[in-house]
């Protein structure tokens, strides 16, 4: 039997975004997309999931998963977003994996899977993106980089036809997957690359 583990705040019916990164640094952007999401999918809370380590990279380097978490409730301090390393915990190294988990352990929670633009990119090279994509609803924000070209990538082209229109998002969370939005209008585009990079980005 598989065992109970300690979660963020939750109940049956919530809408919950689930934002992963590394958080290598968490920076003012994570938190811009989380209060912009959080509004416009009316959301109930965030949970940022900080990963012990991304898959598709070079994790030599990547600081502590405990100084990670301290510097992302830093930074998040908001009482909607939770901070938690619950992959490290349940032994997950795969977004898949870790979704699976977490409807397992809350199946009345409306989850919605939040990423930015820049993730479609690639989105396709993620472990079982497609099981993903079935298994619960995803909201793509434009950070205001080349977001819209990222329409033309291998996973958005797949996907199309479960695009649903923006003026939809508020609706997201009660959707039957797969269903995913684009949302327009964030335009901060920091990124922890470029700021452990030490660039200057506007």
């Amino acid at each position: 039997m598989t065992r109970r583990i300690a979660l963020p705040t939750n109940a049956p019916g919530m809408r919950i975004g689930l934002f992963g990164g590394t958080f290598n640094p968490p920076h003012d952007a994570h938190r811009a997309v989380s209060l912009f999401a959080m509004k416009r999918l009316q959301l109930d809370r965030i949970w940022w999931l900080v990963t012990p380590g991304n898959p598709l990279k070079d994790n030599a380097a990547l600081p502590p998963l405990e100084d990670r978490i301290t510097a992302a409730e830093r930074l998040a301090a908001h009482p909607r977003i939770d901070v938690t390393g619950i992959e490290a915990v349940i032994g997950t190294k795969y977004s898949y994996d870790t979704i699976v988990r977490l409807q397992h352990e809350c199946p009345k929670t409306r989850f919605v899977w939040i990423m930015g633009a820049d993730n479609l990119k690639n989105f396709h090279r993620w472990k079982n993106w497609q099981g993903i994509a079935s298994a619960l609803p995803l909201a793509i924000v434009d950070r205001g980089e080349t977001g819209l070209s990222m329409l033309g990538s291998p996973a958005a082209q797949t996907l199309a036809r479960a695009r649903l229109p923006e003026g939809a998002a508020a609706s997201l969370a009660q959707q039957q997957p797969p269903a995913w939005v684009f949302l327009h209008g964030m335009k901060l585009a920091l990124s922890s690359t470029a700021l452990r990079a030490g660039k200057n980005v506007p």
